[in-house]
């Protein structure tokens, strides 16, 4: 999206000089409707907006279309909210704006809960997912702890509301863990957030050994996230809660392992090399009684032949799981580089993994930036603080739209040409 087609996409949508209409429940009309029909795709500024500010633009051009954002999530058009919400959440994904939204954090904080409570379900994911950036660009602290002290009770009702979209809770249950592992600092709350998701994930935990579990893949999403999001908030509890909760669902777990969904089967074989992680590191002898029944289940998930599953899903199954064993079996994790910048982490357990994938999970392409300019995500990875580079080093890091244009066309043809030359030798092979 150029600049030209984002700024005419603004105001569009009404900028700063159009009269925001307040938020309403009457969101059906035909007139109210059409005050989108124009509205592109947002999620474009994820990767639009770094290079339009880096390259033709200014931190005041930025900061003039998000306060235009900001005013939209008071719509009358839900479609118009959602796209808001989703244009804010990109952009900060994208960008650190520490200081512009902690002076707009209240009514970010606002917004966030109006579509919450009254929004349907992409809308209460838009504001979800914004939730969640919101709390990894302001780090832990006390604003950040309103954020949740507002939020948290909404995000809970969503997460337990049997009758709401699943998709909306599966984000809410996402967010509630990341804004909670960054924003709680009353360890009684960190507590009460790990039996909220537990609530979720144990109901699919059968005690039957041998039985199968069943569900929608819409339900196995929701069951995904709460699984992950309460193993990642384990990561930051005490090694007294933490033996407590493993004596509570350890043994539980493996019954995920013979979901119908490939997603819920692999996020039970993570989460289990991760809790084995951390009892070893609790007890170096650490014994796990039904260590042979458990071995032998992954063995097969990691040697998976079944026919009736798409091959891509067996690829991605047995890669997991061949992991998963060793880390069980012989305490073994392969190490992982991340490059950034000019910089590179080394992930060399499942606690770090766990980590990175869920902040990966959110930001998307805005993880490397994060990863280089955000303190708090520098901290929990323990990368220092953040790299000082001048001007003419970063000029040297940066690759021009049109250059990668040219690279990517190069590969292309090259691509092609090893191709064509692959099938002639195909072709000769079977005239001879």
């Amino acid at each position: 999206m150029t600049t030209k087609s984002f700024t005419s996409t603004f105001h569009l949508i009404g900028g700063q000089h159009r009269n925001v209409q307040p938020f309403s429940d009457e969101d059906a009309s035909i007139e109210t409707m059409s005050h989108c029909s124009g509205y592109s795709d947002p999620s474009s500024f994820a990767e639009d907006g770094p290079e339009i500010l880096d390259e033709e633009g200014t931190q005041e051009d930025l900061e003039y279309k998000l306060k235009g954002f900001i005013d939209l999530t008071l719509d009358k058009s839900a479609k118009t909210r959602q796209a808001a919400l989703e244009g804010i959440k990109n952009a900060l994904a994208s960008k650190m704006l520490y200081e512009f939204i902690l002076e707009r954090r209240m009514t970010l904080t606002d917004s966030i809960e109006r579509c919450l409570k009254k929004g349907k379900s992409d809308e209460q994911r838009a504001a979800a997912a914004l939730a969640s950036v919101l709390c990894i660009q302001l780090g832990p602290g006390i604003e950040s702890e309103e954020v949740l002290k507002t939020l948290g009770p909404i995000l809970k009702k969503i997460i337990c509301d049997g009758a709401a979209s699943v998709q909306a809770r599966q984000t809410c249950a996402t967010c509630f863990g990341v804004c909670s592992f960054i924003a709680t600092d009353d360890i009684t709350e960190l507590y009460s957030s790990l039996e909220c998701l537990e609530t979720v994930f144990t109901k699919s935990c059968l005690k039957e050994k041998d039985t199968r579990v069943v569900g929608s893949a819409s339900g196995a999403g929701l069951q995904v996230s709460a699984l992950l999001a309460w193993t990642l908030l384990l990561t930051v509890c005490p090694v007294s809660e933490v033996k407590k909760r493993l004596e509570m669902h350890f043994h539980k777990l493996p019954s995920l392992l013979s979901s119908d969904d490939v997603n819920l089967r692999i996020a039970a074989g993570e989460s289990l090399a991760l809790l084995f992680e951390l009892a070893r590191g609790m007890e170096s002898d650490f014994f796990y009684e039904d260590m042979e029944s458990l071995t032998h289940t992954l063995r097969a998930l990691a040697t998976d032949g079944n026919k009736h599953r798409a091959k891509v899903e067996k690829r991605k199954q047995r890669s997991v799981f061949r992991d998963v064993l060793r880390a069980v079996e012989e305490r073994d994790f392969p190490t992982e580089t991340v490059k950034f910048g000019p910089e590179r982490m080394y992930i060399d357990c499942w606690v770090k993994k766990h980590t990175y994938d869920t902040f990966k999970e959110i930001l998307g392409s805005g993880m490397q930036y994060h990863l280089q300019s955000n303190e708090f995500l520098r901290n929990v990875f323990e990368l220092g603080p953040p790299v000082m580079l001048d001007a003419a080093t970063l000029k040297t890091m940066k690759i021009s739209r049109f250059e990668r244009h040219l690279y990517n066309s190069a590969a292309f043809k090259a691509r092609t040409k090893a191709r064509s030359k692959c099938r002639d030798k195909r072709a000769d092979v079977g005239e001879f």
